[in-house]
């Protein structure tokens, strides 16, 4: 496990270098750099692209209920659009539809602009197509295809909190999963899955603090499916061993439900158990990238956003109970 006071020193200056629009090569420097690029073109060999490039179509009104839809709208990479699901009821973002549906009462209208091998930089366009849904809520999940291209974590970070605020003044909330474990990949090997598992969780701590600081809130990937993922290849990966599988999917969905709920004032808060609640957005940036399904949001102590150390965040690990049942 990676030492938390050093993955936040370093979402900070990921952080820092977004937000002046600068930022040095990677997190992990010029040798580790190198070392990507040789062996993810193995790896890369070695996935393929089993799937194809596109997921099911999904886009259309779910739940059965009566009154004004929700807008929900999935932006984001492959995970996004259920990359290797055929049948669409599998795809997080109908999961994500019907389930927001049976606690909101009301239809959802599923809208998902995501595209398979998309990075950060890609967000812009994919914001452009969600705006005219009218989104209600948005949900992006992104980050792995900046590590697998090597984008520089500023860079990936600057994009992804532009798109964030760029929902927000419309009035949508947002969601983001963070960058996932892509140390649990087994096509990717030693010593490219240590280097990927580092970047990875650095990105998503550094993730957490530009998506927070644009009004946004995260749920945690990383350590989240990692574990699972890593125990159970066979039941949590495709046949590509790279994309989730059905079951995977679902995992990702329902992790994410809770915080959409809350998001919309549909959901309680859960009571903060020991470890949880008030922190420091640094602090709980980098815890966040290392416990399962753990929500990172902005919130006030004494009528102020920030204090001594930066702003302040509530910290919640969402456990089992937390969601709906597939």
């Amino acid at each position: 496990m990676i030492w938390t006071p050093g993955v936040a020193r370093t979402a900070r200056r990921i952080a820092a270098a977004a937000a002046v629009g600068g930022g040095g090569l990677t997190a992990l420097g010029a040798t580790a750099y190198g070392l990507l690029i040789a062996e993810s073109l193995v790896a890369r060999r070695v996935i393929g692209r089993p799937h194809g490039m596109e997921g099911p179509p999904s886009d259309g009104l779910y739940g059965d209920f009566p009154g004004e839809p929700v807008s929900l709208v999935m932006l984001g990479d492959s995970l996004s659009v259920g990359l290797g699901m055929s049948n669409p009821e599998d795809t997080p973002g109908v999961r994500l539809a019907h389930g927001l549906a049976s606690v909101a009462e009301r239809p959802v209208r599923l809208t998902v602009v995501g595209k398979s091998g998309a990075a950060s930089v890609e967000l812009g366009d994919q914001v452009d197509r969600a705006l005219k849904a009218r989104p209600d809520v948005a949900v992006i999940f992104v980050g792995a295809n900046d590590v697998t291209t090597q984008t520089p974590p500023a860079t990936a970070v600057r994009h992804l909190a532009k798109a964030v605020r760029r929902l927000r003044e419309v009035g949508a909330e947002v969601i983001v999963g963070t960058c996932p474990d892509l140390g649990t990949v087994r096509p990717i090997g030693q010593p490219l899955r240590w280097v990927t598992r580092r970047w990875s969780r650095q990105l998503a701590a550094a993730q957490t603090v530009a998506v927070v600081e644009a009004g946004g809130r995260t749920v945690a990937f990383a350590d989240l499916l990692g574990p699972e993922f890593a125990t159970n290849p066979g039941e949590m990966f495709g046949p590509d061993r790279f994309h989730p599988s059905d079951r995977g999917y679902a995992q990702a969905a329902y992790a994410v439900l809770p915080s959409v709920c809350a998001a919309l004032g549909l959901w309680p808060e859960p009571h903060p158990r020991r470890g949880e609640g008030l922190q420091t957005i640094y602090l709980a940036a980098a815890t966040a990238a290392e416990e399962s399904g753990t929500e990172v949001t902005a919130t006030r102590v004494a009528g102020r956003a920030t204090g001594p150390h930066g702003r302040w965040v509530t910290l919640f690990r969402r456990r089992p109970e937390d969601t709906l049942p597939g």
